[in-house]
């Protein structure tokens, strides 16, 4: 019976790279099972009370109205404990993929700024040797459709940038201001009863739309619009791939599901041919 698993398994992933590999298009979504073997932590569950609140009660607009030294505290401490993590080998095969292969996209619900790291890693690689360029860069950079950690907007203009520094939530005062306009800075990411940017959220859905796999690695497939990318693209005539430790509402659309760690999975599957 194992060896038979095992022969299942081994089929499952040599269809999977192929349809993978012989794609003229395609969109990678990922979620947070991506990032899960890099130790980021989720915030929510049992573990993810923080002075007695929850997430959903802090990553609100009226919760940064109310209280934002509060909020910029708590985001804070997410930066500090996330940005001690690493990209692991999904994210670097992802990299990898975008930068070689121009027909490939990738859509991220993470906000957790891995994937931007790993593609960091794999430009510096690729520039050593004389084979990266500006245009791969650029379209290899995730379309980030919930946002990032570390990237900041101001309330009131229109400046966001990348940031990674630290917070000082000690006062109101000490807080990330505008260096436009001085007013407060928050965290560029999309709070609970916010609208996604309707822009980014049109690339998503053009990338969907155009491609013929849609890869879906890590992520539960209940959180929407991002779960609703993979049924345009089955919609559209392209076929949906699966990669995830259980099956999640997407499996039954997927023509291809395989189960495992996307850091054990991704490298396998997404080898770039020399």
């Amino acid at each position: 019976m194992n060896d038979a698993l095992q022969m299942d398994d081994a089929r499952r992933m040599d269809d999977a790279r192929h349809l993978v590999g012989s794609a003229s298009r395609l969109l990678i979504l990922t979620g947070a099972g991506v990032s899960a073997e890099s130790g980021v932590p989720t915030f929510r569950g049992p573990d993810g009370l923080w002075k007695t609140r929850r997430p959903e009660e802090l990553a609100t607009p009226q919760a940064f109205q109310a209280d934002p030294r509060l909020v910029w505290e708590w985001y804070g401490l997410r930066r500090e404990r996330v940005g001690a993590c690493r990209p692991n080998a999904a994210h670097e095969a992802i990299a990898r993929l975008t930068l070689e292969n121009g027909d490939a996209r990738l859509v991220t619900q993470n906000v957790d700024g891995l994937h931007e790291l790993a593609l960091e890693e794999a430009v510096a690689e690729e520039r050593s040797s004389g084979r990266s360029s500006d245009e791969s860069v650029s379209r290899a950079t995730p379309i980030r459709l919930h946002g990032s950690l570390f990237w900041t907007r101001c309330t009131v203009c229109d400046h966001r940038t990348a940031d990674r520094h630290p917070v000082d939530a000690d006062s109101e005062a000490s807080l990330p201001r505008c260096p436009k306009c001085q007013a407060l800075l928050r965290p560029d990411v999309v709070w609970f009863g916010e609208e996604l940017d309707p822009e980014i959220l049109e690339s998503a859905m053009e990338a969907a739309d155009a491609a013929e796999v849609c890869l879906v690695v890590g992520t539960s497939a209940l959180v929407h619009p991002a779960a609703s990318l993979p049924l345009l693209t089955k919609e559209s005539g392209g076929v949906v791939v699966e990669v995830n430790t259980e099956p999640t509402p997407l499996t039954e659309v997927a023509q291809l599901s395989l189960r495992g760690r996307s850091g054990q999975v991704l490298p396998r599957l997404l080898t770039v041919e020399p």
